[in-house]
């Protein structure tokens, strides 16, 4: 997933990557920057940890005037126009999450994946099922932003 987020924003300039392909439509800065908000948000949960976004600094580089644990889930056509970052920044988070994710993954074994992490739902969420979720959100937003890179770039 890291190699299709940064190459979906590889040398594109914050225009490009903020450019609507109509209206209300999500840019590419958008797409990577709340997908990899998503698997910062719902790994760090699971796993106990910090979120990269707060603990490295990110929410003061990006500025966005969001609340900390705001992933873009439900965001108004206005709250997304308001994600402006470069290519550089971008991949910056990239990186720093698909790390710690991966890192934390690593140490897993598989009864892990049974290990109940949310009771809201019925039937609970187990560790497994909320890391297929993470993964299915990403590949859909990176997808969507490659798309949108061939779109703006042709």
């Amino acid at each position: 997933m890291r190699e299709s987020a940064l190459a979906a924003i590889d040398g594109l300039t914050e225009e490009q990557l903020t450019h609507r392909v109509a209206p209300d439509a999500n840019p590419i800065a958008w797409l990577v920057w709340h997908a990899y908000r998503v698997q910062d948000d719902h790994v760090a949960d699971v796993a106990g940890l910090q979120q990269v976004w707060a603990a490295r600094g990110f929410i003061e580089f990006f500025d966005l005037d969001l609340d900390e644990d705001d992933t873009g889930y439900g965001h108004t056509s206005a709250q997304v126009g308001k994600v402006v970052a470069s290519a550089e920044l971008l991949a910056r988070y990239v990186e720093a999450v698909h790390d710690q994710t991966v890192t934390w993954v690593a140490g897993l074994d598989e009864d892990d994946l049974d290990r109940v992490v949310d009771t809201s739902w019925d039937p609970p969420v187990t560790l497994g099922a909320r890391l297929v979720s993470v993964v299915n959100d990403d590949t859909q937003h990176v997808g969507q932003a490659a798309y949108l890179r061939g779109l703006i770039t042709a």
